[in-house]
């Protein structure tokens, strides 16, 4: 019995490639297409070769290619090249069919294109990816949204070539509409606070307390192998300290320059977040710390101008190893909380109805942010699905309770060398803001009602009643709700 081929992947570029050869490996034909037919052909003659794999070099040739219904999955450039692709495909396409944007596109991109696609009676699936190329051939963290009845006809492929864990595959229908890709984005917010707070324990100990690269693979193999920070991420960064360049023999990390790049996703998040009003300064720190790095040229002038301390660490190394550990730990849990807050106030602001749960679980294979510690923030969203902050489920909220003065060291040993921490510090701002029943922003409310009129609550008076006072006549009035 022959087959059925309705699996198609548009885009051949390195993640396109994973995709397909991932999906036909788990026994499902495929068909490929590429805008530029000599991608096609060297796939084909490469990477293609022995597997059940058609060519098409027209997207009508592809289109006839699959039977129906056709499972279309874009593979190209987020934005306007996701468009383009689309309208070339809705005339060629049948009531029935699908198409799975895979990129990193913008959520509400994802929302427009679902709308559109559905009216036409065709599925729109907004799938988030993560795993990088590895993940993509191996077995990605899928995060799919959209059409759910396009979902559950893409099931049987997803479940498959998706990572796998103890639980079960790392993929879920998300939510509606853009839901798959907004987590996606808010994945890919934590990503850039994990990798910052990995960056500034780096710092701190190889710039701070003198570790040799050698001494920081040591030191990153066995917190990898601790409950608390086994990940990827970890995992990663012990790897890189033992890589020599080819060219010079040196060690390869420290001849990469200081100026990271970015692809938008973290500053989406923080743009998402301060729209929704929900705090993410670890992220955000992330965000700017990357921005920060770009002004190579004038740190480098500045460095020559500016003069920090003078102070040297004088400290026991091992005891500030430990103290880093337990710095960084407590950071990257207000990182997660941060994240999973802010899914938690786009569920109800977009009506995604999204599981916090099965979200950390579908996390804790194939995605860049996979760590051991997934499995307890799954189990304090299933023990409580209402859980306002993940700072405070009992585990986690004595974690912090019992290491928060090894993180205030750290910080205070950072200060003093003058070794900028700022993802650490805002994470450890967050706990302090966040576990205090009284901020000064009276102060601001008073500030803002003398400039502008904006009226203030106060603290004696239910919630709701608004004041005004003619400041310096000591004259307030209770104003209406509408002011």
């Amino acid at each position: 019995m022959t087959k059925t081929r309705n699996f198609g992947v548009i885009g051949l570029a390195v993640m396109g490639e994973n995709l397909a050869l991932n999906v036909e490996s788990r026994g499902f034909p495929i068909a490929v297409y590429n805008r530029t037919s000599s991608k096609t052909e060297t796939f084909m003659k490469e990477r293609a070769v022995g597997k059940d794999v058609k060519a098409a070099y027209t997207l009508e040739e592809f289109v006839q290619s699959l039977d129906r219904p056709r499972q279309i999955l874009v593979m190209v450039k987020a934005g306007g090249p996701v468009d383009k692709v689309i309208e070339q495909l809705k005339p060629l396409l049948e009531e029935g069919d699908m198409i799975i944007d895979g990129g990193n596109s913008l959520y509400e991109d994802t929302e427009r294109r679902t709308i559109d696609l559905e009216s036409t009676g065709l599925g729109f699936v907004g799938m988030g990816v993560s795993g990088g190329e590895e993940g993509a051939l191996n077995g990605p963290s899928l995060m799919p949204g959209g059409t759910e009845a396009a979902y559950k006809e893409l099931e049987p492929i997803l479940t498959k070539i998706a990572a796998q864990v103890d639980d079960g595959p790392c993929v879920t229908f998300v939510g509606p509409r853009g839901a798959g890709h907004y987590v996606k984005m808010v994945h890919n917010g934590i990503e850039y606070g994990d990798m910052q707070l990995i960056a500034e324990a780096y710092d701190l100990l190889k710039n701070g307390a003198g570790l040799t690269n050698d001494q920081l693979h040591q030191v990153f193999t066995e917190w990898n192998k601790t409950e608390e920070l086994n990940s990827f991420l970890i995992e990663i960064t012990a790897d890189i300290f033992t890589q020599k360049d080819t060219e010079t023999s040196s060690e390869l990390i420290d001849l990469i320059l200081d100026s990271a790049g970015q692809k938008g996703t973290g500053r989406w998040t923080v743009v998402e977040a301060l729209q929704l009003g929900v705090p993410t300064p670890t992220i955000y720190a992330a965000v700017n710390a990357r921005v920060m790095s770009s002004y190579k040229e004038e740190r480098v002038a500045a460095s020559k101008e500016l003069n920090g301390p003078t102070a040297t660490f004088d400290g026991n190394v091992g005891v500030f190893i430990n103290k880093v550990r337990d710095a960084l730990y407590c950071s990257k849990m207000c990182s997660y909380a941060q994240g999973m807050a802010l899914l938690a106030k786009a569920s109800q602001e977009f009506d995604y109805n999204l599981d916090l749960a099965e979200t950390a679980r579908i996390w804790k294979g194939g995605c860049i942010i996979r760590a051991g510690f997934l499995d307890k923030i799954k189990s304090a969203f299933t023990d409580n699905p209402d859980l306002p902050n993940l700072l405070l489920a009992p585990e986690f909220k004595q974690t912090i309770l019992d290491r928060q003065d090894a993180w205030r060291e750290v910080l205070t040993v950072a200060n003093t060398l003058g070794i900028a921490v700022p993802a650490f510090s805002a994470s450890l701002d967050y706990f302090d803001s966040y576990r205090r029943d009284r901020l000064p922003q009276n102060l601001t409310q008073a500030q803002r009602d003398y400039f502008g009129a904006h009226t203030y609550e106060r603290t004696d008076k239910p919630r709701g009643e608004f004041f005004h006072t003619q400041w310096g006549k000591a004259e307030e009035t209770k104003q209406p709700l509408n002011v």
